[in-house]
């Protein structure tokens, strides 16, 4: 397969949809755009914000998404990002613009929503079964550019073969190992082969290449301990492997890794392309797992939920309009990037309303200052919004939505 790595960005992007103009933005109604929308290009707009809002710092996401192509460029490995993380077509093709080999998403809801929307080289990583699912996954097959198909069960790989067949188009399928984490995969590096061999006998089905995504492993806050998981749990992936080299099987791609892993997998040399999704935007998470040998990681917080002080009667703590309701809750707390006091911590304070702690007696906010998150943990957090507020400084300069918001 041929790599992007390293070819200069797309320029010409006619095959995508085109983009309103910032007038009609401004003019856009409500429910197009939220409350927000007519804020779209007016200095200082940022404060101007009707909260709670998911705000993203584009320059931020930008810096994010160059200094990940740069890393994959420089390791010579392919890059294949998650919606799973965003759900969010324009940031999918900002990703393709920068050399990504394609997306990855997590359910097929999110591959309609990106195939449709003309991204190429769509990966559904995770099985698809009923039957309703894949008769839509082969309707999809029809008009999305380069799909591909996770496969972990001989039963599943018939079903899709036979379907192939009756829709007329031959299937790309990937075959799924499991590396550790026990979700989905082959259990053995047998039963992985035999489905390679399977696909390959198959009429309707075109063998594409293998998957091992550890998701286990990437939050493992030491270091040490991180790679050293990493390195025992995707053996199974590499005896694949070996193993298909040796019947001339060899994957034209081996997909897998993620943000927590991304600088170890790209060293072992198993993984030929990369499915980080998390860089991206980050979050307190992320945050909290330790770098190797350096303080602070490659990429920067771009994901903020901006709140508003809605009552300040009590010493000690102030509450805000950003509760259950904006945050994943699977994970750490919020924290305070901009205007809360040095110290303040989060806690929730029911669906609608969070606690600013003050961690001095004497501070105090007011009754309408504003705050803005770092967001728990950001792929649960996206799915819990419609818009992204697109910030440049203190500028709201677009509102877009979240496209596969609650697609399974």
């Amino acid at each position: 397969m041929e790599s992007n790595i390293g070819k200069p960005l797309i320029t010409d992007l006619h095959c995508y949809l085109q983009k309103p103009t910032l007038e009609d933005r401004r003019v856009a109604n409500s429910d197009e755009l939220g409350p927000n929308g007519l804020l779209i290009g007016q200095p200082g707009s940022r404060a101007r914000l009707m909260t709670p809002a998911l705000v993203l710092d584009l320059d931020a996401m930008e810096r994010n998404i160059e200094r990940m192509r740069s890393f994959a460029a420089d390791k010579n490995i392919g890059l294949r990002p998650h919606c799973k993380t965003h759900k969010s077509i324009n940031i999918a093709r900002l990703q393709i613009e920068a050399g990504a080999l394609g997306i990855g998403a997590a359910t097929l809801g999110e591959a309609e929503i990106m195939g449709g929307a003309g991204i190429p080289g769509v990966l559904v990583t995770s099985p698809v079964i009923a039957d309703s699912k894949i008769d839509a996954l082969m309707a999809l097959n029809q008009r999305a550019e380069g799909l591909m198909q996770t496969v972990d069960s001989m039963i599943n790989m018939r079903a899709l073969d036979g379907a192939a067949g009756q829709a007329g188009k031959a299937l790309n399928v990937v075959i799924d190992v499991d590396v550790g984490l026990h979700r989905t995969g082959a259990a053995s590096v047998a039963d992985a082969v035999a489905l390679v061999e399977a696909a390959v006998a198959a009429e309707n089905v075109n063998y594409s290449g293998v998957q091992g995504y550890a998701g286990h492993i990437m939050h493992i806050e030491d270091f040490a301990e991180r790679r050293a998981t990493n390195i025992a749990d995707t053996k199974p992936l590499n005896d694949t492997c070996a193993a298909l080299a040796e019947l001339n099987l060899s994957p034209a791609i081996v997909s897998g890794a993620g943000t927590g892993t991304y600088d170890i997998d790209a060293e072992l040399g198993v993984m030929s392309e990369m499915q980080t999704g998390s860089y991206v935007v980050m979050d307190v998470e992320y945050r909290d797992v330790h770098c190797n040998g350096t303080p602070d990681w490659l990429f920067e917080p771009a994901l903020f939920v901006r709140a508003t002080v809605v009552s300040a009667n009590h010493d000690g703590h102030a509450t805000i309009d950003a509760g259950l309701k904006c945050f994943a809750t699977d994970g750490p707390l919020p924290d305070f990037a901009a205007g809360a006091p040095i110290g303040s911590s989060y806690s929730y304070f029911g669906d609608e309303h969070g606690r600013i702690g003050f961690a001095q007696a004497n501070e105090r906010l007011a009754l309408g200052d504003a705050v803005e998150c770092i967001v728990p943990h950001c792929d649960p957090t996206i799915n819990l919004h419609d818009f992204y507020h697109c910030v440049r400084g203190d500028t709201l300069v677009d509102i877009w939505p979240v496209d596969a918001r609650g697609r399974h």
